[in-house]
Parts: structure tokens; C-alpha cells; sequence
């Protein structure tokens, strides 16, 4: 295992510019997108008056305290606090964690109420991963390294069990565009009830015509799921991501079902912004290097720091 170990976290490599400034912006990324949902949340079930259909923690724990009392809008101050604490590095390790429980309990309570939504859940393991190296961890990079690889390992477990998941629910007939066609339909009731109003869009229009080309998008998204545990590879890592970007932008042509969230974070970690950055750090510290009038003025202060040491001896 030692080579996926490698792949995922690289913990003996030295760090670069670009990485680190990958990681922070996946962190705040992840921060914000926290922030966000968990304030959305807190507006929805102030509306509510009951738990209809308790799921996951809610379970097992009475959660209707949560649509009292503004209760809910406390919790989110919480949760943007604890996360605040984390990403300044201001307050205790555990405070990432502490903001993940919250922000769960948040989530269980929304989704209490009928359809239960995923379009959090790459943030949410995203936060779960900070939580988890903040705590084991002291060193800032060996923080930002596990931080970036159990990222890299859940995205891609999580789309290949995704595929499993639909193969064992339904079977090889997945992809019929018969299934595309009742989604899509299914949406259109959807946007009607929330807007008044729908329109199918050129893609939508091509696939209600042909339905080959129904069933190709559907087993091009199907594959791309299965191949997600590529993730874990660098020399793959930058092929499936994007990939995975192009399967959801098809999912909201076809089907009108938009996840922002999975999609923002596929393309802070999907796309190689550290190598590039590092390329123009290079490219830049090669300027400064070979530009004549920058070492003439480096020559100069060393000379006057010297002259200067000089006089003070004297």
C-alpha cells in the first residue's frame, strides 16, 4: 500500500509554491461553502413546523429542538465561528471538528423534511479531512499533504461507489436513454412547480429526438464514475477530474440538476494550477536572476552594507 500512500499524500516530498497555494484555496473553498450551507439550512427550517421524516443522526436523536427559537441561526454563528478559529489557526485543534458535528446536525435537521440532497457531501468529507489533520498532526505541511490526499481518496472512492450503486440498483440497463428521458421529464415538473415556468434547451431537444445519443451521455457518465478511483494516481488524477467536471456540466444540461459545490471543488483540485504556478514562480525567479539592472542594484546594497560595517569600525 505504500504506493497509493504515496500517490495520495507524498509525505516525504518537499512542498511547493504551488501546492500550498492549492491547499489554502481548497480551505477556504471548503470554509466558505461550510459557512454557506449551514446558513441556507438554518433559513429553511425556520419555516418548517415539525420533523417529517427523520434521516441519518436524526434518527436517533430528537432534532425539532432545532426549529425553535432561532436555534438553527445559532448553530450556523457557531459553525462560522469554529471554522474562522480553524482556518486562522486562532483557536483550539479541535475546532474544525467541533464545526463538523454542527454542521451535520444542521444538515440531518434540512433533510428531515423528504428528499435528502447530496450536493454537500464533497464539502462536508473535504471538512472532515481538515478536522482530522489538524488534530493528528502538528506540522503545518504534513497538515496541507493529508489534508490534499484524503480529499484525492474519498472523491474518488465516492463517484465509484456511486457507479456500483447504480449498476446493483438497476442493473446494465443504467444507461437506457429510456431513464434519461423519465429524468428529464421528472425535472420538468420540478422547475414548473418552483418557476411557473420551462424550456427545453437545445441539448434537451436533440435528446428527445435521438435517443442513441441519450444512451451514449448516460454510459459516458457511468464510465467516468467507475474510473473515479484513478483519482488516487497523479499521472491520471488531471484526466478524471475534469472528466468528472464534464459529466456534471452534462447532468445539468440534460437534467436541469445543478451541483456547484462538487463541480467548484473538482476544479481547485482537478486542474494542475500548482504546476503551473511553480512553472511561473520559476519562470520568475529566472527574470530576476538574469535581468541586469536587478543584480547591479543587488550589488550595490551588498556594497553599501559593506562600506557601511566598514565605517562603523572605524
Amino acid at each position: 500500500m505504500k504506493w497509493l500512500a504515496t500517490n495520495l499524500f507524498d509525505f516525504e516530498t518537499e512542498e511547493t509554491l504551488g501546492q500550498r497555494v492549492v491547499f489554502y484555496t481548497l480551505e477556504a473553498f471548503l470554509v466558505a461553502f461550510t459557512i454557506k450551507f449551514c446558513w441556507e439550512w438554518a433559513s429553511y427550517v425556520q419555516n418548517v413546523a415539525g420533523i417529517a421524516y427523520p434521516v441519518g443522526l436524526a434518527r436517533y436523536i430528537d432534532l425539532s429542538f432545532m426549529l425553535q427559537n432561532g436555534i438553527a441561526f445559532v448553530n450556523a454563528a457557531l459553525v462560522t465561528g469554529l471554522c474562522l478559529l480553524g482556518v486562522t489557526r486562532k483557536g483550539p485543534t479541535w475546532a474544525y471538528l467541533a464545526a463538523l458535528v454542527l454542521a451535520h446536525v444542521q444538515y440531518a435537521t434540512r433533510y428531515s423534511f423528504g428528499k435528502i440532497g447530496h450536493g454537500s457531501n464533497l464539502v462536508g468529507m473535504g471538512l472532515l479531512g481538515l478536522a482530522v489533520a489538524m488534530i493528528v498532526f502538528q506540522d503545518e505541511q504534513l497538515r496541507r499533504r493529508f489534508t490534499m490526499g484524503f480529499v484525492y481518496l474519498f472523491t474518488g472512492l465516492a463517484y465509484t461507489l456511486a457507479a456500483v450503486a447504480k449498476l446493483i440498483g438497476t442493473g446494465p440497463s443504467w444507461p437506457s436513454a429510456k431513464h434519461l428521458l423519465m429524468w428529464m421529464h421528472e425535472r420538468q415538473v420540478d422547475v414548473l412547480a418552483s418557476y411557473g415556468s420551462f424550456e427545453w434547451n437545445p441539448l434537451q431537444e436533440i435528446v428527445l429526438e435521438h435517443l442513441t445519443l441519450g444512451t451514449v451521455l448516460l454510459a459516458f457518465g457511468l464510465l467516468v464514475e467507475l474510473c473515479g478511483v484513478l483519482v488516487w494516481w497523479r499521472k491520471s488524477r488531471y484526466l478524471i477530474l475534469p472528466l468528472l467536471v464534464g459529466m456534471h456540466v452534462g447532468i445539468a444540461l440534460t437534467m436541469n440538476i445543478y451541483f456547484d459545490a462538487f463541480v467548484y471543488e473538482l476544479m481547485i483540485i482537478g486542474l494542475p494550477w500548482a504546476a503551473g504556478i511553480d512553472r511561473l514562480n520559476a519562470l520568475r525567479k529566472q527574470v530576476r536572476a538574469e535581468d541586469p539592472h536587478i543584480r547591479h542594484l543587488k550589488l550595490f546594497s551588498s556594497g553599501s552594507n559593506t562600506r557601511s560595517k566598514g565605517d562603523t569600525t572605524r
